[in-house]
C-alpha cells in the first residue's frame, strides 16, 4: 500500500504535468461569461460570470482543480490569476498551490 508521502507526490506530479511553462501561455477570457465543458464541471454549477468575484473565484477552483494542460490555457487569464491568488491559493488544495507556487515565481513572490 502506498504511503501517505507517495500519494501526495504522485498527486503533485499529476498536476505538475498539466502546468504550462509560463503564466503568459494563459489566455483565457477576463471578462464576461465562461461555460466550463462537462469533463471540468462534471458536478453543479457550470456557467460563470467573470464579472461576479465569488463566481470567478469557484470558475478558477475547478479548473485548476480539474483541468488539463490545454483547459488552463484555455479558461484562465494570466491577469485574473495573478489578481486573485492571494485569496485563491487559501481555496485551493495544498498539491495544486504548492505546484504552482514552486512552477511560477510570480505567485510565489504574492504570498510574502
Amino acid at each position: 500500500m502506498a504511503s501517505a508521502f507517495d500519494s501526495a507526490g504522485l498527486r503533485r506530479a499529476r498536476f505538475a504535468r498539466r502546468v504550462p511553462a509560463g503564466l503568459s501561455a494563459l489566455a483565457g477570457p477576463r471578462h464576461g461569461a465562461v461555460s466550463l465543458p462537462l469533463h471540468l464541471a462534471w458536478s453543479g454549477l457550470r456557467d460563470f460570470d467573470l464579472d461576479q468575484p465569488r463566481l470567478r473565484v469557484s470558475c478558477y477552483r475547478i479548473v485548476l482543480a480539474e483541468g488539463s494542460h490545454d483547459d488552463l490555457v484555455e479558461y484562465l487569464n494570466r491577469d485574473l490569476l495573478l489578481a486573485m491568488w492571494p485569496i485563491l491559493r487559501t481555496l485551493i488544495s495544498r498539491d495544486i498551490r504548492d505546484v504552482w507556487e514552486s512552477s511560477f515565481d510570480e505567485l510565489k513572490e504574492l504570498d510574502d
